[in-house]
């Protein structure tokens, strides 16, 4: 961890919530189900051998068992699929488009093939503690539709993050209005 910028070292400092301790508004899980704020942070990388399908309105993009999941303290999962579960030739990095995490690191989008609208994003070379996952793509499911054994997938509200929500997950959270300080 000495070697990453200093800005990284201070934006995973800022949090509060660690996912050690559930806060008051939280919703109480039941049997089953999941809170987002008993997720760490940082991140748990977690393996799912459920079938994860996504597809665009004009056909499959990824199919796999072998996805993970990212649990992050107040954010529904995001589902990564291995790059060689995405059907090949189906994706285009889309120019100039790019984000930070300072858990994962620099993000590139990507785009179905012919169009220039990000459906979703990967991390090319990321943080070491990410490495494994090098090229692994997350999708936005309001952009495409994803299917977790048979549900299909809600987005998480906000428009900039990627989180995946099924029925055993419970919140509130980020991205819904007021919660821009968790």
């Amino acid at each position: 961890m000495d070697q990453l910028p200093g800005w990284v070292r201070a934006a995973r400092d800022k949090w509060v919530n660690t996912g050690a301790r559930r806060p008051a508004f939280a919703v109480e899980p039941g049997p089953g189900e999941e809170s987002v704020w008993d997720y760490p942070r940082p991140p748990a990388v977690v393996a799912d051998g459920r079938r994860v399908e996504v597809v665009a309105d004009d056909g499959p993009i990824a199919v796999t068992t072998g996805a993970i999941r990212v649990l992050e303290t107040s954010h529904p999962p995001s589902f990564y699929v291995p790059a060689d579960d995405v059907v090949p030739g189906r994706l285009v990095s889309v120019p100039g488009a790019s984000s930070q995490c300072e858990w994962k690191g620099l993000a590139e989008y990507v785009a179905v093939v012919g169009t220039s609208a990000p459906i979703g994003w990967r991390y090319p070379d990321p943080f070491p503690e990410f490495a494994a996952y090098a090229g692994w793509v997350s999708f936005y499911p309001d952009r495409v539709t994803c299917i977790v054994d048979g549900e299909v997938v809600r987005a998480q509200t906000g428009g900039f993050y990627g989180g995946w929500i099924t029925d055993e997950i419970v919140g509130p959270f980020k991205g819904e209005p007021g919660t821009s300080g968790w």
